[in-house]
């Protein structure tokens, strides 16, 4: 039964949550008992209760909670993260049907959609050519990363996906029986999804994250991008009169997953390798079966006089041409599964290897039904298979490899030493430079031929070897972590040329810390002004900007001016020499990583940053919310297209010298007063690890990687993630807004307050800042972090817990002063009604956690550790974010 209720926009997703409950319930009771479901049903009154004001209520649901036997608490736990679990399922689908039945009803688009951004950048006076030309030349490619976010396990995301399938079916259903038979069908899933263990007991390799993360590719974005990009094709058509040029690939695809190394020794060359290989047996494999649907389709019997010819005048000869090329493809498909498999160590030099293999009989059935006036058939699959092959190539995506700048300048140390020159670890920035410039000149070998090297040393130069060897159309580009000086991507340039790599990979320098964000500028003036360089740079010249150690850095709000202020300089360092920039954006999921609405990020770029092109990484559990089902993954193409196009062809003004004046006071003010707590204060480690589970998150076993860079140390040895995760779990949400108040507050009590106040209106970039920290303290709940500190933390280390807790209440004084608002989300209701309706369920998970961590830092057992792990997920699912 289909639903549009004008009067009531969410009534249907109120049904689809409703549905899903009973289901749940009727599960619940039949795998549990009812006494389990009348246990679930009466925590859930009392948190309800509880937020409706009822002070006896919250206390009687902590009592009731902490008395539960463990065998209780997992199934407890278990019932309100399947829940929220279930009820994200079903407003992800609510956003697909509400756009449906808008464009069904002929309602205005869509903010964001194709034709509501191209009809409102026409008005506004973008001349159509322009707007053509922009959208013709985008180059957006989405790096999907293996980052542990995403904590559900790819057995259950197959069930939510099979799910959001049945509920879409539900909407057309208009036969009582058939909606009957989905209803039962849904009830199978939910039975199902109870009974599967949602806990990964062992890390996943390297391989198999590759393989899980590889999926999305067969699931979703395979037929959503050739769909988006003919949408696309067919707005420009509507707005400008032209559509798009066959060569335009406006979307790309890379990944980390089995090239990033970085503080992961699970990533070997050999991985890498077999990953490589993975990518190209999937690719493969979902062009034949494209391939082969093509070959039924093209039956005519008539050709090109070229076509005849290639085929001998056979009596179909489309199916005659396409036939030799679904047998190469067979083929290729078997031998790569052998060496994915590792019976094998590379594939036969007859497979498909080059892309130009496959694009050139696809390219001649093209003209064949051109030049016999059959371009309709021509643009229906057909096309739809070229523009595939213009995404995907036929690696599926391209594999960046990361490493950190420690390690290579470890390993050309290694080198200067065997060849007695000196250490290069030793030597200043001059030196290193000079060095690496004089040899990358030099065209005798660089490595002597018995040196092999021990340790890290190894591992560098077996990955280089490696390098020389896998077929350059896999890989993407070489990223260094803690990039700090010229010499670092010089030696790495090096190190490329002394293995004889024929096509060097773009070496990438990323810059993380706020420090290293400031001198980037120079690092890259250097760079452009060294000839062996410039001589090698192929392309755009690609600069990596990290958000997640930014942030951790130096605080939210610092950070994003840091990152403003380097895209800037950037941008003006690249245009005096003349040389095309590409910024590849590391960004997190949450807010606290540099994450939030991606549209809204994009447009609040500096001037000239993006211009057509965006480099951008997808992490963990933002892969399954942006592309997990066909319609949400089309949604985020399409606002990555829109976004894109729309700051290229009307960049917002530059900062006027006060705004900038302003940024700089504030930004300073929030550095001083995020690193007061987190690096100046005794106390704050041992907080953090007593209150949080940080300690115990490597328990969760979701990812290959370790959680920290180095073995003990504090807060700056822990990766990004486990900081904002850990913080995330006890609602204080620490990572995203710590800083952010004193650095507001400056400004407000000061001569720079109607500076500020109009910067926060009219400035996209702090506009869209102060927004989506504004999301983060409207999910935060500073008096849940209380309870776990009462039970967890030292008495000695509770007055920090208060100072947070006043900081945080003086925080959101200060940026709802800024906004110009009274309340957190006054703007956005159907957020904050969202966060609302979740809060009865995830409070409860969050005191079962904090007293599972009691009893399991008293005494270890496995079984408290399982229901923590519960707890973790449906916490995670409740907030919408991990890491």
């Amino acid at each position: 039964m289909a639903v549009n209720d004008t009067n009531d926009p969410h009534a249907a997703l109120r049904r689809d949550v409703r549905l899903l409950g009973d289901l749940l319930g009727q599960t619940i009771r039949a795998e549990c008992g009812d006494a389990m479901l009348e246990r679930v049903e009466t925590v859930r009154a009392l948190a309800k209760r509880a937020r409706q004001g009822e002070p006896d209520a919250g206390a009687e649901l902590n009592r009731m909670l902490q008395a539960l036997d463990v065998d209780v608490a997992g199934p407890v736990a278990r019932a309100f993260s399947m829940f929220l679990t279930l009820a994200n399922i079903a407003e992800q689908h609510h956003r697909s049907r509400r756009r449906r039945d808008r464009a069904r009803a002929g309602d205005a688009p869509q903010r964001g959609s194709l034709d509501e951004s191209f009809a409102r950048l026409l008005e506004a006076g973008v001349a159509p050519d322009a707007l053509h030309a922009v959208a013709s030349r985008l180059g957006i490619e989405l790096v999907l990363t293996a980052h542990p976010t995403e904590v559900h396990r790819r057995t259950s995301l197959h069930i939510h996906n099979r799910i959001a399938v049945l509920l879409a079916r539900l909407d057309r259903a208009d036969i009582d029986a058939t909606r009957t038979a989905l209803v039962d069908r849904l009830h199978r899933e939910i039975v199902t999804l109870w009974r599967t263990d949602e806990i990964r007991r062992r890390r996943p390799t390297p391989d198999e994250e590759a393989r899980a993360g590889l999926l999305v590719f067969e699931q979703t974005l395979w037929d959503a991008v050739p769909a988006h990009v003919r949408a696309l094709d067919d707005a420009l058509e509507r707005h400008t009169g032209r559509g798009l040029p066959r060569n335009a690939t406006p979307i790309r695809f890379g990944s980390w997953m089995g090239g990033d190394r970085d503080g992961n020794p699970n990533v070997t060359p050999d991985v890498t390798r077999r990953v490589c290989a993975m990518a190209r047996w999937i690719a493969a494999d979902l062009y034949h079966r494209e391939i082969a649907t093509l070959r039924e389709e093209l039956s005519l019997a008539d050709g090109s006089d070229e076509l005849l010819a290639a085929t001998g005048g056979a009596a179909e000869p489309y199916r005659a041409l396409l036939r030799g090329v679904l047998a190469r493809l067979a083929k290729t498909r078997a031998d790569l599964g052998a060496v994915v498999r590792g019976e094998a160590e590379r594939v036969p030099d007859d497979d498909i290897v080059d892309e130009r293999e496959l694009r050139e009989p696809l390219e001649l059935c093209w003209r064949s039904l051109v030049d016999t006036r059959a371009e309709r058939i021509a643009r229906g699959r057909l096309l739809d298979v070229l523009r595939r092959l213009d995404a995907f190539g036929v690696t599926l995506v391209r594999l960046d490899v990361r490493q950190e700048s420690t390690l290579h300048t470890a390993t050309l140390d290694a080198i200067t030493e065997r060849l007695g020159v000196g250490s290069y670890a030793a030597w200043d920035e001059a030196e290193r430079t000079a060095f690496c410039t004089r040899e990358l000149a030099n065209p005798r070998p660089l490595l002597p031929l018995d040196f092999r090297g021990e340790g890290d040393v190894a591992t560098v130069l077996d990955t280089f070897a490696m390098l020389a060897e896998v077929p350059r159309a896999d890989l993407g580009a070489y990223v260094i972590s803690m990039a700090r000086s010229a010499s670092d991507v010089l030696g790495v340039q090096l190190l490329q040329q002394s293995f004889g790599i024929r096509e060097p990979l773009p070496v990438v320098p990323l810059f993380e810390t706020r420090a290293d964000l400031a001198a980037a500028p120079d690092v890259v003036s250097t760079l452009l002004a060294t000839r062996a360089f410039r001589d090698r740079l192929d392309g755009p010249l690609q600069v990596m900007i990290g958000y997640s150690d930014s942030a951790k850095d130096a605080g939210r709000l610092a950070a994003a001016w840091a990152l403003y202020e380097a895209q800037e300089k950037l941008v003006g360092v690249c245009e005096a020499a003349g040389v095309e920039l590409l910024l590849f954006h590391g960004r997190g999921g949450t807010v606290g990583r540099g994450g939030g609405p991606t549209h809204a990020a994009i447009l609040s770029q500096p001037p000239g940053s993006v211009n057509g092109r965006l480099r951008v990484t997808e992490q963990g559990e933002v892969i399954q919310a942006k592309f997990g089902t066909p319609a949400l993954a089309r949604r985020s193409l399409e606002l990555y297209t829109t976004a894109v196009c729309e700051v290229s062809v009307r960049p917002p003004r530059a900062p006027a010298p006060a705004w900038r004046a302003v940024a700089t006071r504030i930004s300073e003010a929030a550095t001083d007063a995020y690193r007061g707590i987190v690096r100046d204060d005794p106390r704050f480690v041992d907080y953090f690890r007593q209150v949080t589970p940080e300690p115990e998150l490597g328990t969760l076993k979701i990812g290959s990687r370790p959680a920290r860079r180095r073995t003990g140390g504090g807060v700056e040895s822990l990766r990004a993630i486990p900081w904002v995760f850990a913080w995330t779990q006890t609602r204080l949400i620490l990572a995203s807004w710590l800083g952010v108040g004193e650095g507001l507050r400056a400004a407000l009590e000061g001569d720079d307050r109607d500076t500020l106040l109009e910067m926060a209106r009219d400035w996209p970039f702090l506009r869209a800042t102060l927004e989506m920290i504004e999301m983060t303290l409207a999910k935060s709940e500073p008096r849940i972090a209380e309870y776990y500190e009462s039970l967890l933390a030292d008495d000695a280390l509770r007055p920090l817990g208060d100072t947070l807790r006043a900081r945080h209440r003086a925080t959101e004084r200060a940026l709802l002063d800024a906004l110009g608002r009274d309340t957190l989300l006054a703007a956005s209701p159907v957020l904050r009604r969202s966060i609302d309706v979740r809060n009865p369920y995830v409070d409860p998970l969050n005191v079962l956690q904090a007293e599972l961590l009691r009893r399991l830092r008293a005494h270890d057992d496995d079984a408290l550790r399982d229901a923590l792990i519960v707890t973790i997920n449906g916490i995670a699912a409740g907030l919408r974010n991990t890491g």
